[in-house]
């Protein structure tokens, strides 16, 4: 991460003086009134041209992205025209001499192909046309070639040629950024998917088996199991959103638990500490059914007697305090130490990890599960939950069908 953000400044500065060399070809002191010198104003210009042409750029190198982001490129370069290209065709052509489009796609072989940046003059038979030279800049990621930037000018210009490379490399920067994201998306997906998989076939078995069970000796509640179990199921496999709410979240609990209570009886005891204000907080998909499913995995196995689990969840000012502890048999805390390092035990332990692990990418490394434990003393799970977080947003309340 270090390495990456040392290449984001190493292209930002070069941007940035990109902008003071046009701003001071730019700018007119009697239009600043009090926003500072040129190159002060031409700096701030720079700044923000270059975060309103981003936003697009993150979403990865489409014909719809390069055209919302193509107008602010040419003001920061200050051309008359500029195109942004694929590997294939031209994406988008802002300003004027769009016949040269054949043209410039022809002479994209060589760049496309080795990386590097080209500058040759153009052939036109326009005599009113401005665009007589064209400058190529490669754009990409991890030594793949995406796409190229070209700049086009009345003539030959060092000055374009540097300026077109360092927007190039700018450019490239951003699409990295997308490909950090797509990344992300798709390790939670998979993540996600990994939790579905776990789902314990033994599970799904012994609910079935508890519910035919009561078919002929109670059938009301054979019917409001079958019920539970559907509404879990649906929750578990459903196909929308990476994030729920804490409400939901404790909803498909709730009908977890209706499931094991009935296998169990009175051996299983609840106690739920709900404070209503977090409900509506955000939280990454089947993030806390896994930690309940480990209480009472721990909780029961390997017990006689009867066994508690309490689940709290609580305001902590800028973030919701979410607190699973069970009087069960406990773990020897280097086997915990194991398990959430990825090294999975013979006894399972993937909920934890997977778990552990989406809070840290979600959230940060400081809002990993904080996990207390000892052979014998049960076992106590923290979950910190900010009520806020860019880019958590839940995908809305799951209705049954």
């Amino acid at each position: 991460m270090s390495g990456f953000l040392a290449g984001l400044c190493v292209a930002i500065l070069p941007l940035l003086a990109a902008g003071f060399w046009l701003g001071r070809r730019t700018a007119r002191p009697e239009s600043l009134r009090g926003l500072g010198t040129p190159v002060e104003h031409a700096t701030f210009e720079t700044l923000h041209t270059a975060s309103l042409a981003a936003p697009p750029l993150r979403a990865g190198l489409t014909e719809e992205t390069a055209g919302k982001s193509a107008r602010r490129l040419r003001t920061l370069l200050g051309t008359d025209a500029l195109c942004l290209t694929d590997q294939k065709a031209v994406l988008v052509w802002d300003g004027i001499g769009g016949h040269h489009r054949a043209q410039i796609m022809e002479r994209l072989a060589g760049p496309l192909e080795t990386g590097r940046g080209e500058a040759f003059p153009l052939t036109c038979d326009h005599l009113d046309c401005t665009v007589r030279w064209a400058v190529v800049a490669p754009l990409t990621v991890d030594d793949r070639i995406h796409g190229t930037l070209v700049a086009f000018g009345p003539h030959e210009s060092a000055v374009l040629v540097r300026a077109a490379g360092e927007v190039a490399r700018w450019i490239s920067v951003q699409l990295e950024l997308a490909d950090l994201d797509q990344s992300r998306t798709r390790l939670i997906e998979a993540e996600i998917k990994a939790l579905r998989a776990q789902i314990s076939p033994h599970f799904i078995f012994n609910s079935l088996a508890v519910i035919a069970s009561f078919v002929r000796t109670d059938p009301e509640r054979a019917r409001e199991l079958l019920l539970e179990f559907a509404d879990f199921t649906r929750y578990s496999f459903r196909r929308h959103g990476d994030f729920t709410t804490l409400a939901d979240e404790l909803h498909a609990i709730d009908h977890y638990l209706a499931l094991v209570r009935a296998r169990f009886g009175d051996r299983l005891s609840v106690t739920l500490q709900i404070a209503p204000e977090v409900l509506p907080v955000a939280l990454p998909f089947l993030c806390l059914q896994p930690l309940v499913e480990n209480a009472v995995k721990h909780g029961l196995e390997g017990k006689a007697d009867k066994a508690h689990i309490s689940i709290t969840a609580q305001d902590a000012g800028a973030e919701a305090l979410v607190v699973i502890e069970d009087d069960g048999t406990g773990m020897d805390p280097a086997v915990l130490r194991r398990i959430l390092a990825g090294e999975v035990s013979p006894s399972g332990g993937i909920g934890l990890s997977n778990v552990d692990d989406r809070l840290r990418q979600v959230y940060g490394d400081d809002h990993g599960l904080v996990i207390e434990t000892a052979i014998g003393a049960g076992m106590k799970i923290t979950a910190r939950l900010p009520k806020y977080q860019p880019g958590v947003h839940s995908a809305g309340r799951l209705s049954r069908e």
